[in-house]
């Protein structure tokens, strides 16, 4: 069973990271104290990467989504969609729904029946029209409100009296990123597209309460902020029964886990970094992506289930891991609002707001939300998982001392947690 660290039954816990928190502000607490020396935090970000969200003040989350730069192709439908109106016939650049599938090893089929909820802040009033750009450019069956597989609703349930588009806040692209991603993925799973009024934890909150009553069954998050007293008030809203929910590890290396990716009831998703690889039976190799978020809870206990991290006495994030580095192989994303950010269109973006809806539509595909009310399901499961055993997010975040906390290693490791999906057989 999991519990809280705190007040008497970590006191250890507490006292040093109180004392970590003095040497070095925003460390993770418990994780770190094991290794007091190693306190420098590094966040290096390609000059090619930009955040798509804004730091967020206290009580509030930032989206994860991160947008290349350097590369963005124009407007309209690409591929054998672009044909009839004698546009440029190239795919965008990015991932696209058949690299993912062929990646992880995942059907062309299934998902019939599921509803995979993204939950966002503000409105993205081009959210369905960009959709289906993004879903003719690849073949994919249609998904409208009128054809009942595509749903958009305010924080309160309703299809209309949708929230203000803040159009310098970033988070039309996080929703483009998360509704193409589900598609890629499941392109039979109906989406349902929940906009909180602000990005405030009292507001996302609600809305993830909305996502579930509207029937989803699964919930994927791509937005975070560190742990702490504050998230308390809220966990409910991320427990549903029935209902799978995942979340974004974060993408600022080992540092202090995010909320809500920390709560016990949510499948933490971190980041790798995914290339082809020609050479290999699977035709595809990964490592831990560097800017992917790992960390030991000061606030929760380590769940009974979760095992393979000697170092740490309370809950370690991530659990399970996909794609999220763009450098190597974003996904191809279409977004048109707001116009001015950061370029309307085709761009190629990640972080692990690729990778927790990734999770989530995988979990559709395999049709048992029912098994993820907790990561337990994964950590029984694990022969059934690609093993990510490369790579380290130390050099962005913080240095973990050399353990399996922020450097990837046979079996489980924070950036990756218990490797990535390798078809459905496990979940």
């Amino acid at each position: 069973m999991f519990g809280r660290l705190f007040p008497a039954t970590a006191i250890s816990a507490a006292l040093a990271a109180v004392a970590l928190f003095c040497a070095a502000p925003g460390a993770t607490a418990a994780g770190l104290a094991a290794h007091p020396a190693q306190h420098e935090q590094h966040n290096q970000q390609p000059a090619n990467l930009q955040d798509a969200c804004p730091a967020a003040s206290p009580g509030q989350v930032r989206c994860m989504a991160l947008i290349r730069t350097d590369v963005h192709g124009g407007r309209g439908a690409r591929g054998r969609a672009a044909h009839a109106a004698g546009a440029a016939d190239a795919l965008p650049t990015g991932y696209s729904p058949a690299d993912i599938r062929s990646a992880y090893n995942l059907p062309s089929t299934g998902g019939a029946g599921q509803t995979v909820a993204v939950v966002e802040a503000y409105d993205s009033p081009t959210a369905e029209a960009d959709l289906a750009v993004y879903r003719a450019t690849y073949g994919l069956p249609a998904c409208t409100t009128a054809n009942g597989c595509f749903t958009k609703a305010n924080q309160e349930g309703k299809r209309s009296g949708y929230p203000a588009n803040d159009q310098y806040s970033g988070w039309s692209l996080e929703t483009a990123l998360d509704v193409d991603a589900v598609s890629a993925v499941c392109p039979a799973c109906h989406i349902l597209l929940v906009e909180a009024d602000s990005n405030n934890d009292e507001d996302m909150a609600a809305a993830e309460n909305t996502a579930a009553r509207l029937g989803a069954t699964e919930i994927s998050n791509s937005y975070g902020d560190d742990e702490g007293w504050g998230m308390f008030a809220y966990e409910s809203a991320y427990r549903h029964p029935g209902v799978a929910i995942t979340a974004a590890s974060g993408d600022l290396g080992f540092s202090v886990p995010k909320f809500p990716a920390v709560l016990p009831s949510v499948t933490a998703v971190g980041g790798t970094s995914l290339v082809r690889d020609p050479g290999t039976a699977r035709g595809w190799s990964e490592t831990a992506w560097g800017q992917s978020s790992s960390g030991c809870s000061a606030w929760y206990g380590k769940s009974d289930w979760q095992t393979g991290v000697p170092d740490c006495p309370g809950r370690v994030t991530a659990d399970v891991s996909a794609d999220a580095d763009p450098d190597t192989g974003g996904l191809a994303v279409y977004d048109t609002t707001p116009d001015d950010f950061p370029y309307p269109g085709w761009v190629e973006a990640g972080g692990t707001s690729l990778s927790s809806p990734i999770v989530a539509s995988v979990i559709a595909l395999a049709g048992n939300p029912g098994d993820f009310s907790d990561a337990s399901r994964l950590y029984s499961h694990t022969a059934d998982l690609y093993d990510v055993t490369g790579g380290s997010n130390a050099a962005y975040g913080f240095d973990c001392g050399g353990d399996n906390l922020c450097n990837s290693a046979r079996g489980y490791d924070g950036p990756t947690g218990l490797g990535t999906p390798n078809g459905l057989a496990a979940f």
